[in-house]
């Protein structure tokens, strides 16, 4: 791993000074929930039912999305909004599990290798309700095989977690590959880092889009 202070083997990480510069012009979309028009999975569920919300426009831009899938595909949503309080909690676990790890590295090493999985509170696509963690399912309700689970760590998944991992068995870079067509189809952006996440509207997506700004900033809670 070739982790510099903001980018690790290339990828511009979410902990970039350049993202968290990127201007918000909050355009007031109200966060809905998803359970009505989706498969939403309950394992990361919050007794508030948080999770399960994303901005409006997210929403409707994963339909659009699901109608590029193969036939019989359907997404499985993972988790949405995240409260920035939730974001700080998962950022600081694993920040301290890297610490453990590698006890000789550097502050900024470490702040650089905890953005690959998880991303500061500042600059989280989950606290604007404009990402979403996801993956996919067939009619029966069997996941599809992706070359490592939903959110495996770097560590956990021996790299195979980034989008374009080089070592895929051949069916998963294929599923992959059809996932990826169809969220960019509607406009949503990845981060490489995860393959599973992907965002519209925050300032990761405006960044990576060229876009003048966000248009999602923090969201209150549902």
């Amino acid at each position: 791993m070739l982790c510099g202070r903001y980018a690790v083997d290339g990828i511009v990480l979410m902990s970039d000074p350049r993202v968290a510069a990127v201007a918000v012009e909050e355009c007031g979309e109200p966060l809905v929930d998803c359970r009505t028009r989706f498969h939403v999975d309950e394992r990361r569920s919050d007794p508030e039912g948080h999770w399960a919300h994303l901005r409006a426009g997210v929403a409707d831009r994963l339909a659009l999305a699901e109608r590029s899938l193969p036939y019989g595909w359907h997404w499985l949503l993972v988790e949405g909004y995240r409260s920035p309080a939730r974001q700080r909690e998962i950022y600081d676990g694993y920040a301290a599990s890297l610490r453990r790890l590698r006890p000789e590295a550097t502050e900024a090493e470490l702040a650089c290798a905890a953005a690959r999985w998880v991303a500061p509170s500042h600059t989280a696509g989950h606290v604007a309700g404009a990402a979403v963690d996801l993956t996919v399912r067939t009619r029966d309700g069997t996941e599809v095989d992706m070359g490592c689970p939903e959110a495996a760590t770097p560590e956990e998944s021996a790299g195979t977690c980034y989008t374009a991992a080089p070592d895929l068995p051949a069916h998963a870079r294929r599923n992959r590959g059809a996932m990826i067509h169809a969220l960019r189809s509607a406009g949503m952006v990845n981060y490489p880092t995860e393959w599973w996440h992907w965002s519209y509207g925050d300032r990761y997506w405006a960044f990576t889009t060229r876009a003048r700004s966000a248009r999602y900033g923090p969201a209150d809670p549902p």
